[in-house]
């Protein structure tokens, strides 16, 4: 193969150095750290534009495929432009901060479709993701566990005594390691071989580095169990059974060790390892979720512990109000207060706690319609790689990529994921790795002479 060019490995190692520091300023969840976003995609942009002008070379296989949802992508930014220039949106200021992030967004999207074209760069990219959700759960737990309580630079105000890592909310550490794990299970499923029992392949399973990426895998779960998220330990949960039974039945071959590899991660990781860490107080917070008072003898004599589904039920006015063009991306913390009723009027709600409602009411019908194709399409991608049982690699990228999608669908029924701009990033590059399954390209070896 040629051999890249300066711009290109610049691009590659910029774009991985990327993917790490996302999660750590607090999810990028702060003015700066949104702008800083926007502004290292724009010169990672620029730089591989220049890269592909110097090349003259053709577009790649996957962003051939990929330009339908390219395109929605595109179309929904589209919206959101004029959302502000015909004064539909009622926060300026957000819209043109998101119509921004969408925009980095789509740029990333592009750019990891070229980059990350060949197996063995895209092998390297869901490594990068593996570490980096790695460092999250270590951290996350560190601090839970010694008492210190720190996120990035900062001490923590909120969610003491539950993992939360760099990220300011555990619901959104939650998200971050669902599709971190989704991509080391998978990564451990495509590198998998076929071949019978020996001591070489015992010894490269405990040294190798299967080992490593088995450790990596026991820290994240530890870490996704300590920040008690309900909807985040479900989520995962839900989606490694239904992506695990699918592939389970399509691969024929060798599937009682399928069974067995990915049962492991229920019954040793979360059953086993993760009882020592917390597993019953995530138990306990199920259980005692109430949604509405206990009244016995017209008494309450307990009180509802959760808010989000009145946020849900007074959201909806909004939505009926809103539900073709959309309040304005962004707008959802301006508008709420108006619908507000006097029992959650006294909180603050910058988001809805649930995705698809707060979309539907900012974006309306005419920008939400793109983004769920672009999702749709993705998991097909996903899926379709998933079904492609010949090739063992192809196979188990595809079931990292649809796993992580379909959990961060799950989760997004009660929180607010796509709106941190780490975990939106972080989706949207598990949308392009769903396309680069089955359309990557397989590094020809050189011939020795």
């Amino acid at each position: 193969m040629e051999k890249p060019s300066l711009l290109d490995t610049s691009v590659y190692l910029g774009l991985l150095g990327l993917l790490l520091w996302l999660p750590l300023p607090l999810g990028s969840n702060r003015d700066w750290s949104m702008g800083l976003l926007v502004l290292l995609v724009g010169v990672l942009a620029m730089l591989w534009a220049a890269a592909r002008f110097k090349q003259n070379k053709p577009d790649s296989r996957a962003l051939r495929a990929a330009w339908p949802m390219l395109a929605l992508l595109l179309v929904a930014q589209g919206w959101v432009a004029l959302q502000l220039l015909l004064g539909i949106s009622l926060d300026v200021g957000a819209s043109f901060q998101y119509l921004m992030l969408g925009l980095a967004y789509s740029l990333l999207f592009v750019m990891v479709l070229s980059v990350f074209h060949t197996r063995r760069r895209l092998t390297v990219l869901l490594a990068v993701l593996v570490v980096s959700g790695t460092l999250q759960a270590f951290y996350g737990t560190l601090m839970t566990l010694s008492g210190l309580e720190w996120t990035f630079f900062t001490e923590k105000t909120s969610y003491q005594s539950v993992a939360s890592g760099t990220f300011v909310n555990r619901n959104h550490l939650a998200g971050y390691l669902e599709m971190t794990m989704a991509c080391g299970i998978g990564l451990m499923m495509a590198l998998r071989d076929g071949g019978s029992f020996s001591w070489k392949a015992m010894l490269e399973l405990i040294m190798g580095p299967k080992a490593r990426l088995r450790i990596g895998l026991v820290i994240m779960v530890i870490g996704l169990v300590m920040s008690r998220s309900r909807m985040g330990n479900t989520a995962f949960f839900v989606s490694l059974v239904v992506i695990g039974g699918i592939f389970i039945l399509l691969n024929k071959e060798n599937r009682g060790r399928n069974v067995i590899l990915l049962a492991s991660f229920v019954l040793i990781d979360i059953l086993v390892i993760s009882q020592y860490f917390g597993l019953d107080k995530l138990k306990d917070r199920l259980i005692n979720t109430r949604f509405s008072d206990e009244v016995v003898n017209e008494v309450v004599v307990a009180r509802q512990n959760e808010v989000r589904d009145d946020v849900y039920l007074q959201a909806l006015p909004a939505l009926e109000q809103h539900w073709l063009t959309g309040s304005g991306a962004g707008s959802f913390e301006a508008i709420f207060p108006q619908y507000m009723g006097p029992d959650i009027a006294v909180m603050h709600f910058d988001h809805a706690h649930n995705d698809f409602i707060q979309f539907a009411i900012e974006y309306g019908l005419i920008g939400t319609l793109p983004l769920a194709a672009f999702v749709l399409l993705a998991f097909w991608h996903a899926l379709r790689a998933l079904w492609r049982t010949e090739s063992w690699y192809r196979s188990g990228i595809g079931f990292a990529s649809a796993m992580g999608m379909l959990a961060l669908m799950i989760h997004s029924f009660t929180d607010f994921n796509l709106q941190i701009p780490a975990n939106a990033a972080t989706f949207v590059v598990l949308c392009a790795i769903a396309v680069l399954a089955g359309q990557h390209e397989k590094e020809r070896k050189k011939r020795r002479g």
